[in-house]
């Protein structure tokens, strides 16, 4: 038997392997249809609800407004029926950080972008005076304005970038793998 003799037969097998596998794939969606209908029909004859995420839905709905009614709390008659357990895993499932930490420079450098963000106490008033006294065509930089010698900062906004960049030598120098050098240790 020749090398294209034997490729053709494993070829005619593997396709005769497929088309039983779409025959069997093709008998398994009939019989998943005929359960379908099958279900569906019951449901009629029996009058029985055929999507039970919306009966569900419907029904707590309306246990609430019975509980609400009556004047008590549903969330508090809902939590009576529950084990200990399940409550402590909850309270557990709510606690756990979802800061997964260092994941790429991308978050860390989005996380730094919105804990600035949040710090910033912007001041209108300094804003438009500030504004007025350069005038709108160097304040606003263009392709022609240098803009480095017009703005002077406030000791105040100088202090709080110097605060800032000290918090961040010292988280960095919690997380340092460097071991701080000891002459005592030989």
């Amino acid at each position: 038997m020749s090398d294209i003799e034997k490729a053709n037969d494993i070829k005619a097998d593997r396709l005769f392997r497929l088309r039983n596998l779409h025959l069997k794939m093709n008998g398994a969606r009939k019989l998943n249809n005929q359960e379908r209908i099958a279900s569906r029909n019951y449901c009629l004859q029996t009058g029985r609800p055929n999507n039970q995420g919306s009966n569900t839905k419907k029904s707590r709905r309306n246990s609430r407004r019975n509980w609400r009614h009556r004047g008590e709390d549903y969330n508090i008659v809902k939590m009576r029926n529950w084990t200990a357990e399940e409550v402590e895993h909850w309270e557990r499932k709510k606690k756990k950080n979802p800061d997964t930490g260092f994941a790429d420079f991308e978050q860390a450098s989005y996380r730094q972008y919105q804990r600035l963000t949040k710090q910033m106490k912007p001041n209108l008033k300094e804003y438009t005076g500030e504004k007025e006294k350069l005038g709108e065509e160097v304040f606003y930089a263009g392709t022609n304005t240098l803009g480095t010698t017009d703005h002077k900062d406030t000791p105040e906004a100088i202090s709080r970038m110097v605060e800032d960049l000290d918090k961040q030598i010292a988280k960095r120098a919690k997380y340092s793998s460097r071991r701080v050098h000891d002459e005592d240790i030989t």
